[in-house]
């Protein structure tokens, strides 16, 4: 189990925090979208669903747009613009 953080192209990102609890997938999050610019995506992927929660909360605080939420397996998929 290792937060696997990176690059897919040219300003788009890819995070998986699957197998991590509460705290730590927002954690990693915010932590991520802070080495980004502003306009990259950020393609999350987690499978802790108490963790959605914190994370549209922190995305809403900080003003960037979780524009796209799927499911696949358990595995939550998101999509984060930094604002």
């Amino acid at each position: 189990m290792a937060v696997k953080f990176e690059q897919t192209s040219d300003g788009e990102y890819k995070l998986d925090v699957c197998g991590y609890s509460c705290p730590h997938p927002q954690v990693y999050t915010k932590k991520a979208l802070q080495k980004m610019a502003s306009g990259d995506v950020l393609t999350l992927v987690f499978d802790n669903p108490s963790s959605g929660e914190s994370i549209i909360a922190m995305c809403d605080n900080e003003g960037n747009d979780l524009y796209e939420r799927s499911n696949d397996g358990g595995m939550s998929i998101w999509k984060i613009r930094k604002a």
